[in-house]
C-alpha cells in the first residue's frame, strides 16, 4: 500500500493552470495552497489561506468539538495540532478525482488515505503487528472549501466522508510513502 501526497493537489492544480477567470484562478490557487502547506505541516502556512473568522465542519462527526473548530485561527491551529501534528498522521492523500470552481467556492472530491502511526493506533486500542509501520485510514472525501466573500479568502472546509476508515485499519500497513515534491 502506497500514500503519495503530491496527488492531493495535483487535478487543482491542473485546473488552476487551466483557470481563465480570475476569480475562479483565485480561488483554486488558495485551496491549492492550503493543500500544500498542509502536506508540509505548515500550520501557519494553511492558516494564512483562511478568513479571520473559519469554520471548519466534519459532517460525520458533528458532536465532536476538536473535528468542527468555529471560532477563530487559534480554534484552527488547535485543530491541526491534535488531529496532524500531535498524532504524527501528518502524511495523507487525496486523490482528487473531481474539481469543481466557481467565484462562491471550489470543491474536490476523492479518495483520501492518511498513514496513522502504529504507536498512536496501539495507543487508541488498535491491535496492529508493528508499532514502527503506518497505517491507511481510507475514506471517500468530499470537500467545500467556501470562499468568504468580504475578505476573499477561505471560509474553511465542509468536509464529507464515506468509507471504511479505522475499521480493519490493522490489516493496511502502509509500505511506501512517497515524498513531496
Amino acid at each position: 500500500m502506497r500514500i503519495d501526497p503530491n496527488n492531493t493537489w495535483r487535478l487543482v492544480e491542473q485546473r488552476f493552470l487551466a483557470e481563465e477567470d480570475p476569480v475562479v484562478k483565485k480561488n483554486l490557487g488558495l485551496v491549492l495552497e492550503h493543500m500544500q502547506a498542509e502536506a508540509r505541516g505548515d500550520i501557519e502556512g494553511v492558516v494564512a489561506t483562511l478568513c479571520d473568522n473559519p469554520k471548519y465542519v466534519t459532517y460525520s462527526s458533528l458532536d465532536d468539538e476538536v473535528l468542527n473548530p468555529n471560532t477563530d485561527k487559534d480554534a484552527i491551529r488547535a485543530f491541526y495540532h491534535r488531529t496532524i501534528v500531535a498524532t504524527g498522521a501528518h502524511q495523507l492523500e487525496l486523490d482528487c478525482d473531481r474539481v469543481v470552481a466557481d467565484h462562491h467556492s471550489v470543491v474536490t472530491e476523492g479518495n483520501y488515505q492518511q498513514a496513522y502511526p502504529g504507536a498512536v493506533l496501539q495507543a487508541m486500542g488498535v491491535e496492529i503487528d508493528d508499532p514502527d509501520a503506518h497505517y491507511a485510514y481510507q475514506t471517500r472525501m468530499s470537500i467545500v472549501w467556501p470562499v468568504d466573500a468580504e475578505s476573499g479568502m477561505l471560509r474553511g472546509e465542509e468536509v464529507y466522508t464515506s468509507g471504511i476508515g479505522f475499521t480493519d485499519i490493522g490489516k493496511r500497513k502502509i509500505t511506501e510513502i512517497v515524498p513531496l515534491q
